[in-house]
């Protein structure tokens, strides 16, 4: 199992960055995969997941109504498009994933494997 998160950047507060998953060594079908953020001196949060088996989502409050997960199965990719930035937003991003059935969840204990992040600064 591998992961490996890209796209990261500056962008000015009220900009957009889309960052991309790229997953081997399993199908996305059956796995459930997070994005998870951490900053210095905060908890690690996590802002969006997808299901593996129905493709149901979840999102962190928030980031709910700018933030959108997607996956695209025959790529083994899975996007986070993230609109309206705010400097808060400001974090190492990462990707994580688990075996599971059912809906996806935002604990990172329940995730097994995790990829290298990438980095999101937004100015103010």
């Amino acid at each position: 199992v591998q992961l490996q998160a890209s796209g990261g950047g500056l962008v000015q507060t009220g900009g957009s960055l889309r960052l991309s998953c790229a997953t081997s060594g399993f199908s996305l079908d059956y796995y459930m995969i997070g994005w998870f953020r951490q900053s210095p001196g905060k908890e690690r949060e996590g802002v969006a997941c997808i299901s593996g088996s129905d493709g149901s989502r979840n999102y962190a409050d928030s980031v709910k109504g700018r933030f959108t997960i997607s996956r695209d199965s025959a790529k083994n990719t899975v996007d986070l498009q993230m609109n309206s930035l705010k400097p808060e937003d400001t974090a190492v991003y990462y990707c994580l994933t688990a075996d599971s059935f059912g809906s996806c969840l935002l604990r990172a204990e329940s995730y097994d494997h995790w990829g290298q992040g990438t980095q999101v600064t937004v100015s103010s």
